[in-house]
């Protein structure tokens, strides 16, 4: 099946977010939060994202900013992510360990690269394989992750 990272929309991502954060009865808005917080292990915990490619793993951060969401990915050396397009929103994407190679160029640990809303693009991951941090103005998560979150009849089949 070709990943399609264009199953949901940001509202439906950011209701997710608010309705995870929100049923642990944590208050975002009164603390900073770090990775290590156990708040914020629980949080990321119940955000996982299934809807990636082959051998991926990823899960959304616990917070939604103006108007962007992040996600934080694990992928395996050499795996690969076909053509698509994020027709929502721009994003960014930072290499933070290993590497990924795009149209020839790889970009590893400190690189980044920047997807306009709309552009198809492919990539390769290295063979340490990569974590990156993915900062989009869309969300990526699939409709299985929503389903708890959306009153949509579309969605909840």
């Amino acid at each position: 099946m070709k990943f399609n990272p264009n199953q949901v929309t940001f509202a439906q991502g950011a209701v997710r977010v608010e309705g995870v954060v929100r049923k642990r009865g944590i208050d975002l808005s009164k603390k900073i939060m770090t990775s290590r917080d156990p708040d914020a292990k629980r949080l990321t915990a119940a955000l996982p994202v299934t809807n990636v490619p082959h051998g991926f793993t990823k899960h959304q951060l616990p917070f939604v900013l103006q108007d962007s969401q992040l996600f934080i990915t694990h992928a395996p050396a050499g795996a690969k992510v076909g053509e698509h397009s994020h027709d929502e929103g721009d994003g960014i994407r930072f290499i933070a360990q290993g590497s990924v190679t795009y149209n020839g160029v790889e970009l590893t640990e400190g690189d980044w690269m920047y997807i306009p809303k709309g552009v198809p693009y492919n990539i390769t991951i290295g063979d340490r394989g990569a974590t990156m941090c993915y900062c989009y103005c869309c969300c990526c998560a699939g409709l299985e992750d929503v389903r708890d979150w959306i009153v949509d009849p579309a969605i909840n089949k």
